[in-house]
């Protein structure tokens, strides 16, 4: 941009980029929040252009605005909406509380674009007709993240799940020493490892769906304190339809607006659902470094893909990247979530004062959860190997295999034999050979590791 013009607010006069579709607002936040150099998030600026356009829309189907003006503010909103403008949102994410930079950065922009096709409209009268930045930054939020979860997150957390799924059915035949405790257990199958990662993922989209009930409830109608002052009494439902129309999704006007503009209960909500399925995450990358250790002085039960040197010193080292790339996601998560549940207590009277920031995380959650998704199933589980020799070399000389004949020769029995396997190595079969009077082809029938898999009582 070079030089300047002049732009006047309530406030005076203020110069502005001669080049900036922004007017005295903006700049005006520009100046009184230079602190982090974060903006508003691509997902949120759509969200804001999409809201608008519904707007529009819903006061000249109400008649509030008339169709030149309307249409005016649809296409200029419509291509806020596909980021074409997104240079022009400048404000920092740290700035009032209330969002109120963001939404009139938003009008501003607007007015400016619809005055390049030569019609003049207000940012506050007409853009921002029959809204409040006390609404509309919350309903761009819960629009923003309905968006996100929709395109990004439910997809990409169903093809980490159909990954896993397809490697649990080829590894169904696969037995492997259990673990509890991080020490020898009985034996569980791939397939079973494998599918109470997908159980766990099944459940965090469950949760998911769960608050989309909640989530596409819209604040979008209770203007400055949920009273609705100055929009028609039908506007929350009519902007509810538009903005279904417009974006494929069905929305609806939240049944209280005092409680939807005065507390985050839902965002909150959300966002621990975000938590959990990082949790998730953590699980599952948590497991696939432990199977991948070694290869020699740890498990080494599977060979991750080998997707780059793993040390700058030590040649040949390979390293589990991916998992550890989707443990830090998830802990940015988890840090993301405690920021929005400390926000969600700064809800005072009719309206939280910290929703920038609540925006900024969740969406950041959103879109690195859907990626990590993605990069975990197409570069981690797809293509790891199984190293069945030494998982066989393992499982049979698991003493806890013992477990297996409590029913036939008693606990105390049995915990020695597994103590006498420990001591010398030994399998535990041939300890039992020698210290029960069962015949070896009874004793291969009791702990044959598929067999025990399958749970029951073995051998019947």
């Amino acid at each position: 941009m070079s030089g300047t013009r002049i732009e006047r607010d309530s406030l005076g006069e203020l110069t502005v980029p001669a080049d900036a579709l922004w007017g005295a607002q903006t700049q005006r936040a520009v100046e009184n929040f230079p602190i982090s150099q974060r903006r508003m998030p691509r997902l949120m600026i759509r969200a804001l252009g999409l809201i608008k356009a519904a707007a529009a829309r819903a006061n000249a189907q109400l008649g509030l605005l008339d169709s030149t003006p309307a249409q005016a503010i649809v296409v200029a909103a419509e291509q806020v909406a596909s980021g074409r403008v997104d240079a022009h949102f400048p404000v920092d994410i740290f700035q009032t509380g209330s969002g109120t930079s963001s939404n009139m950065n938003a009008n501003e922009v607007i007015a400016g674009l619809a005055a390049q096709r030569g019609v003049q409209v207000h940012p506050n009268d007409d853009v921002n007709m029959s809204q409040s930045s006390n609404d509309v930054i919350p309903t761009a939020i819960h629009l923003a993240c309905a968006l996100g979860c929709h395109e990004l997150l439910v997809p990409g957390v169903q093809r980490l799940i159909d990954t896993i799924e397809a490697r649990a059915d080829e590894l169904d035949h696969v037995a492997k020493t259990g673990r509890t405790h991080l020490m020898d257990a009985m034996p569980v199958t791939f397939g079973q490892e494998l599918r109470a990662w997908s159980s766990q993922l099944d459940a965090g989209l469950d949760r998911l769906v769960d608050v989309r009930k909640r989530l596409h409830a819209l604040p979008q109608g209770g203007t400055a304190v949920g009273s609705g002052i100055n929009a028609h009494h039908d506007f929350g439902s009519v902007f509810a339809e538009q903005l279904s129309t417009l974006t494929g999704l069905k929305f609806s006007r939240a049944l209280d607006h005092f409680a939807a503009q005065a507390a985050l209960d839902t965002l909150v909500e959300f966002s621990s659902h975000l938590r959990t399925l990082a949790m998730t995450y953590t699980k599952i990358a948590n497991d696939l470094r432990w199977m991948n250790s070694g290869p020699l002085a740890g498990l080494g039960e599977i060979e991750l893909p080998t997707l780059q040197p793993g040390s700058s010193i030590m040649p040949g080292k390979v390293n589990p990247v991916v998992p550890e790339a989707v443990a830090m996601v998830a802990a940015q998560v988890i840090g993301n979530d405690a920021t929005v549940a400390a926000a969600g207590q700064s809800s005072n009277f009719q309206l939280n004062v910290m929703l920038p920031v609540v925006a900024s995380n969740l969406v950041e959650s959103v879109e690195i959860l859907a990626s990590a998704a993605r990069v975990l199933a197409d570069k981690a589980i797809s293509g790891f190997a199984v190293q069945e020799d030494q998982v066989n070399a393992a499982l049979s000389r698991n003493p806890i295999l013992v477990t297996a004949l409590n029913r036939e020769i008693g606990y105390d029995l049995g915990s020695q034999i597994a103590k006498q396997a420990y001591r010398t190595g030994q399998p535990v079969l041939e300890v039992a050979k020698a210290m029960t009077d069962l015949s070896e082809e009874r004793l291969r029938e009791l702990l044959d590791p598929l067999t025990l898999t399958r749970g029951g009582i073995p051998g019947r």
